[in-house]
């Protein structure tokens, strides 16, 4: 416990300290009634000081962890001992990279630096490449003279993906479906043979795509649980682009949005073929979502002996509000509780291919997602 902690014990907290008097620590670290009341707590609890630096974490949150060291998190910031990415690629940390304007937890300890308690809640994308969702409530409080924010975190991440992967299936699901029934209907009225072939085919097309959700779904679910089984096999990306291009040029969702495969050369590469297709289908319905007028999506290819690097372009811009939310778990441009999409490029390219998944977006050039793999 911290408590029995002294400032003659090497190793001791207050080294981990920044910018705060170790007389003002020793006071935190030794505050029994402090000490009790946060580890009577069942939820993971912070108290951090006026430079959103840790000063203690209780016991739930170093379980939380599976570590009881106390130098995991003193003397760090919130973000850095979760170990968000944002953090670790900002120069300052965590509160520091344009990111964190839209984080409610650095929202809420703001409110609470105000005196103001607050309950907001944050999605955590860490360098681990997993998404933590998380409800964060700060209070202030005040010890002596010194200033200080209690963090009552709780993991709200099983809660979160159930019900926004029951909303997204069940939207998917009755769109497509509505869909081959109101097809149904027509064609029992229609006696002309090449209508009945054309709706017979949009049917075909529907029921392949109805399918493909309930794919799709079933492997984002095995993949966050981390049991998605993968089947490598060699294959060719001319081909894997061809049949995207077929695939995306009849999908639902693309009202005449014309796809070139822009790549004349032929790479081989060991990889999960249905997971590939996955991650570039989902960049390839992105492309059509932004629905730019006169634009056109192209699908390329380069590579060498040791990789193969996917491009999906088209002249939409990304901004830079939608960039700071990218690959966050169910963000989306569209209704609130869509969006698995792009944070599932990540998912599947990064943690189960071990690629790279990245994007660049411009006015002058418009927007590329990359996925890079081995060959």
């Amino acid at each position: 416990m911290f408590e029995e902690i002294t400032l003659k014990t090497p190793g001791n907290p207050a080294q981990f300290l920044k910018d705060i008097e170790v007389d003002k620590s020793v006071k935190i670290l030794n505050n029994k009634d402090l000490i009790t009341f946060v580890e009577s707590i069942s939820q993971m609890v912070l108290i951090i000081n006026r430079q959103r630096e840790i000063v203690y974490a209780n016991k739930s949150f170093h379980d939380f962890f599976g570590t009881k060291d106390i130098r995991h998190v003193v003397g760090k910031k919130p973000g850095d001992s979760f170990k968000c990415k944002n953090a670790a690629m900002a120069e300052l940390g965590c509160g520091s990279s344009r990111y964190c304007r839209s984080c409610g937890a650095a929202n809420a300890i703001i409110e609470a630096s105000k005196g103001i308690r607050s309950t907001k809640e944050c999605n955590i994308h860490t360098t681990a490449n997993e998404a933590i969702d998380l409800r964060v409530t700060t209070s202030p409080i005040t010890l002596g003279d010194t200033g200080l924010t209690l963090l009552s975190i709780f993991d709200i991440s099983e809660e979160k993906r159930r019900i926004s992967l029951e909303r997204i299936f069940i939207h998917d699901i009755l769109n497509i479906a509505g869909g081959i029934n109101g097809l149904s209907a027509i064609l029992k009225e229609i006696d002309n043979p090449n209508d009945m072939q054309q709706i017979a085919d949009t049917i075909e097309n529907a029921s392949n795509n109805l399918i493909d959700e309930i794919q799709t779904q079933r492997e984002f679910s095995s993949a966050e649980r981390g049991d998605l089984t993968l089947h490598y096999t060699e294959e060719q990306s001319l081909k894997i682009l061809i049949e995207l291009k077929k695939r995306y040029s009849n999908h639902l969702l693309n009202h005449n949005t014309p796809i070139r495969v822009k790549s004349t050369k032929n790479f081989s590469l060991v990889t999960d073929k249905v997971l590939l297709k996955r991650i570039l289908g989902n960049m390839i319905k992105n492309a059509i979502e932004a629905n730019e007028p006169n634009d056109q999506i192209s699908i390329s290819c380069v590579g060498n002996e040791e990789t193969v690097c996917f491009e999906v372009h088209n002249k939409s811009v990304i901004s830079e509000e939608i960039q700071a939310e990218l690959f966050r778990r169910f963000f989306s441009t569209k209704q609130k509780g869509r969006g698995i999409g792009t944070y599932s490029m990540k998912l599947f390219g990064e943690k189960y291919l071990k690629g790279k998944v990245w994007y660049t977006s411009s006015g002058d050039k418009g927007t590329s997602f990359f996925f890079k793999v081995k060959a």
